[in-house]
């Protein structure tokens, strides 16, 4: 993979944190010639000529190493190693746009650490939004030899120990370059974007086996229907959906919500994941650099700062709760022998309990959804003697985004796995087909078509499907 600062996606950034992807280096010629505008610089520039926050009109001479140690402060777990690799890959990627002033020889040191399985020991908790001060500067001491990396992973030995890893000897004009960025946040966030956006996209498959499993009608897909409200992704979700279904099954004149207004709901959804992947992959690609080294000049800014992340990543785990309730709705016409034309909970026998504590599992995975949906932009903060007056709390945003990819896979599981169910499945604990589930539900394409098209609605009219329909 090559890296250039400017083409970076979030699908990139999990292929290298999770797929072992390699990563190169384009060229270094922005980031050099940041570094060379950064050595001729006179008057006072914030972190390098003068301290940071509220020491910001205070003058120091070569202190930035002392920074790093300072800002190296984080607390709770150690995170996973793979999303360490994700905050070198990103950060990595913004120095190479240039604006840093940093030294370009510690970049090619950074892809090395990459593609080695190198990563830094980073604490859980240190950020609020305004840049992942702990996490950088941890990783600079793992390069200054201050501080020992976690060595790379293997089957023989799956955790990784402190290790002597790569390094460059960084100077005080280096510090606040190399920490100057949410990196980790945005990591974390283009991880947990990649992640929702496989399983928005499996929800389609799942709700395409309720469809079936239901005889519910597939007049609310129409093309006609969904060019008379053209939200991009709305007619998106119809067309997938309509693809997957080989005929149009008209039990009822007009079904649930859960079905009939399934492409308007998780179009929704679709929507919101859309513009937080845009938001994301903009920053992967920006100089977030306070101060950013540009035209010969250091420019004092607030680019930073991440309140269009925390906003858009608010928005899509917000969006994330009526889709999934949606799912949880059709779980509860599964249950039903009006819809499904069998016994009550899908039992084999009258009487049985049959499919019923999915409602229980998914109702659990829903509440916690609808709690991780609460927005972070609505709180901020001052520090720094009042001189850092707000704070984005992206940090948290994508905290809690990577940790709704859990939930909102078990409910699906929950849809796929009592729409899926024979007729002469026994009582049984359900937790096998459970774990079963949620690995099917990102599976290809096309061995959804087949297993859906294979299906036959147990009643209701059966028409072909018309072109467009």
């Amino acid at each position: 993979m090559e890296l250039d600062g400017a083409a970076l996606t979030c699908a990139q950034v999990y292929a290298v944190a999770y797929d072992a992807a390699r990563v190169t280096i384009s060229s270094l010629d922005r980031a050099r010639a940041a570094w060379r505008a950064a050595q001729e610089l006179t008057g006072p520039i914030y972190g390098r000529s003068t301290g940071v926050g509220a020491n910001k009109d205070v003058g120091v001479e070569e202190g930035g190493i002392d920074l790093l140690r300072s800002h190296a402060g984080g607390a709770g777990p150690l995170g996973a190693p793979e999303r360490a690799r994700a905050m070198l890959v990103v950060r990595l990627n913004q120095l190479l746009a240039g604006g840093s002033g940093i030294d370009p020889g510690v970049l090619p040191v950074l892809a090395e650490a990459i593609n080695d399985g190198f990563t830094p020991p980073i604490r859980t908790y240190g950020a609020i939004g305004t840049g992942d001060l702990t996490a950088l500067a941890t990783t600079a001491l793992c390069l200054l030899g201050e501080i020992p990396w976690r060595g790379p992973a293997s089957p023989q030995e799956p955790t990784t120990a402190p290790v002597s890893g790569p390094r460059y000897p960084l100077v005080s004009g280096d510090a606040l370059p190399f920490i100057s960025s949410g990196a980790a946040t945005l990591a974390h966030a283009a991880i947990a974007v990649h992640r929702l956006r496989v399983l928005l996209d499996a929800a389609v498959d799942v709700a395409a086996f309720s469809f079936v499993a239901v005889s519910a009608s597939a007049e609310p897909l129409a093309a006609a229907v969904q060019e008379a409200r053209p939200h991009p992704g709305q007619a998106a979700t119809a067309a997938r959906l309509r693809g997957l279904l080989s005929r149009e099954l008209a039990a009822r004149i007009q079904d649930p919500y859960g079905y009939r207004a399934f492409a308007q709901v998780h179009g929704a959804a679709l929507d919101a994941l859309g513009r937080a992947e845009s938001v994301v992959e903009t920053d992967l690609n920006a100089a977030t650099e306070n101060p950013l080294i540009a035209d010969s000049l250091a420019w004092h800014n607030g680019n930073f700062h991440s309140a269009p992340i925390a906003l858009a990543l608010d928005a899509l785990r917000a969006a994330l709760v009526p889709t999934a309730q949606l799912s949880v709705a059709r779980l509860a016409t599964l249950m039903e022998p009006a819809y499904t034309g069998r016994l009550p909970f899908l039992a084999a026998r009258p009487g049985g309990s049959g499919a019923l504590i999915l409602e229980y599992v998914a109702q659990d995975a829903l509440a916690e959804l609808r709690h991780l949906a609460n927005p972070v932009t609505a709180a901020t903060a001052v520090i720094s003697r009042g001189t850092e007056d707000h704070a984005g709390f992206a940090t948290q945003a994508a905290r809690y985004a990577l940790r709704c990819v859990e939930p909102l896979e078990i409910v699906l599981a929950c849809e796929r796995v009592a729409a899926t169910r024979g007729p002469d499945v026994p009582d049984r604990p359900l937790s096998d087909d459970l774990d079963a589930a949620r690995a099917l539900i990102s599976q290809p394409f096309d061995l959804v078509r087949q297993a859906v098209g294979t299906r036959h609605p147990p009643h209701g009219a059966e028409r072909l499907q018309e072109d467009g329909r």
